[in-house]
């Protein structure tokens, strides 16, 4: 082993011991099934915000996606940092987070289920939203096992498959020692962290050779390659990743229950300036560095790097840059608390869904049971994500199937919900419906794919996943006006006004 990489490992040792002396200190605080996946309603905007922002970017964003914009795009790969940062940073706090605070307080919901249960009346619903969640939340998951992987392959020539295998049990430590507050609060040393690396990685970056300086960026973006003139077909790929990256956050439930955790209304506003800033430094720089690809290699190279190629650009670019040792040891301390960040916040919603919301309806008991029964959840759904990691698809693949579809099923109704109170229990199942089959398309032709169906077609539908993702959560908007219109009952009226009694009009 080399000094470089002894200096690494130590570096990530130290943090590895911080994140799990917080998971301990935290989990002796946690004790009721709301502790746990809430944190009791007690966090501060900073806790909340970063929290937020932490789930909102892993090694998905940084390696996935980074790498797969910047080749596709150039410096225009950017728009995707500036959109997260916009769309599904600033908008979504200032839209969602002050309602949805009230109203999951006021009614005491912990669960994007149990929102939808009050809301609509609808049992089945509740009980389909926990199924599609917990299953379609593992493609996500997984996605963030392969990105965190192919860096630790790269830089430090660890086996992918050690690596993955180290970040399941440093997540289900975490949660199974302190649940929400154990990861809200290491969610707030990692988004430092997070910030201070990027922050750092974009000085190094553009310093070195191969980038030249800022004088070498100005002369990278006048290339075809920095910023190259993009077809009507191109621009509709990069809009839809751009719109499904930012809007698509709107109706994941692991990002909707951070609002449910936030302490008070004075605690959200201050979260919205918190979480912009954070995602205009952390995804910004995130695009910003992967678009920088084409000044460090060519196609040829790019090629060479393994499959799929797009998922190493940027692991190849931190290597190639010629980092300090301690920084090269920061940014992988950062990838890895972003990873494990967004790890946990997808594990816990899914499994307290699956648990509180699913088999608990089925056979009633008591809050601590629920509780052991998350954490042996949380283990599971690791376990299979991991499983599924394995499986060579692009991590923009994985991530996209999962997002369009938990997305384009949910977005509508849950948003909505908050403003429209004519919306009713059918114009719900409409959306829902209409988002989940048109965003299941891609992910069907990808499993086509993998049982070895080579059709042309089948094989361009599986890459086209925020396109569909996009479509899917338009059509379902559309869809729950439509419903509402030609679908209504007396009993509509009694679960609107029981749920609107718990939003408090005043802005």
């Amino acid at each position: 082993m080399s000094t470089q990489q002894i200096g690494i490992w130590a570096t990530l040792g130290v943090y590895l011991l911080l994140i799990i002396g917080v998971g301990i200190w935290t989990g002796r605080k946690s004790k009721s099934i709301a502790d746990f996946t809430v944190g009791g309603r007690q966090a501060g905007a900073w806790l909340s915000a970063l929290s937020y922002g932490t789930a909102y970017f892993s090694a998905v964003m940084f390696v996935g996606y980074a790498g797969g914009t910047g080749l596709s795009y150039g410096l225009w790969g950017v728009l995707a940092g500036l959109g997260n940062a916009v769309f599904g940073s600033y908008l979504a706090w200032k839209v969602l987070a002050r309602r949805t605070r009230d109203v999951s307080a006021r009614l005491k919901l912990k669960t994007m289920p149990q929102y939808f249960e009050m809301r609509y009346g609808s049992k089945a619903l509740k009980l389909f939203t926990c199924i599609v969640i917990f299953i379609f939340m593992v493609p996500y998951s997984a996605s963030v096992y392969k990105g965190l992987a192919s860096v630790a392959e790269v830089l430090l020539g660890v086996d992918d498959t050690i690596c993955m295998i180290i970040i399941a049990v440093l997540a289900a430590l975490l949660l199974v020692l302190g649940g929400y507050l154990a990861q809200a609060r290491a969610d707030f040393v990692q988004g430092i962290i997070m910030m201070f690396g990027v922050t750092l990685l974009i000085i190094f970056v553009v310093r070195c050779e191969k980038v030249g300086g800022l004088a070498g960026v100005v002369e990278y973006a006048k290339t075809a390659e920095g910023l190259p003139k993009l077809g009507a077909s191109q621009w509709v790929g990069l809009m839809a990743t751009v719109l499904m990256t930012s809007f698509g956050t709107w109706g994941l439930p692991q990002m909707v229950q951070k609002y449910f955790g936030i302490k008070d209304d004075k605690q959200a506003k201050r979260g919205i300036l918190i979480s912009t800033v954070f995602a205009v430094l952390v995804a910004g720089g995130g695009y910003f560095i992967g678009s920088l690809c084409h000044r460090f290699y060519t196609m040829d190279e790019i090629n060479s790097f393994g499959t799929p190629a797009q998922d190493y650009i940027v692991p190849n670019m931190l290597k190639d840059s010629h980092l300090p040792t301690v920084l090269l040891g920061i940014v992988l301390m950062l990838l890895i608390a972003a990873s494990v960040s967004t790890l946990c916040s997808i594990t816990l919603t899914a499994s307290s869904t699956l648990s509180m919301d699913f088999i608990r309806s089925i056979r009633p008991m008591e809050d601590k049971k629920v509780r052991n029964l998350t954490k042996v959840l949380c283990v599971l759904f690791i376990i299979m994500s991991y499983v599924v990691a394995n499986t060579k698809t692009p991590i923009l693949d994985m991530m996209s199937y999962s997002w369009g579809i938990i997305s384009g099923s949910f977005l509508a109704p849950y948003v909505l919900a908050l403003y429209y109170k004519k919306l009713t229990k059918g114009g719900a199942w409409c959306g829902v419906m209409a988002g989940f089959l048109t965003a299941l398309i891609p992910a069907v032709s990808k499993i086509l794919t993998l049982c070895g169906v080579e059709a042309e077609r089948v094989v361009y539908l599986s890459k086209q996943g925020p396109l569909f993702a996009c479509i899917a959560m338009v059509l379902s908007i559309a869809l729950c006006f439509i419903g509402s219109a030609l679908f209504k009952s007396k009993k509509d009226e009694t679960t609107q006004e029981f749920f609107y009694k718990a939003i408090v009009e005043k802005e």
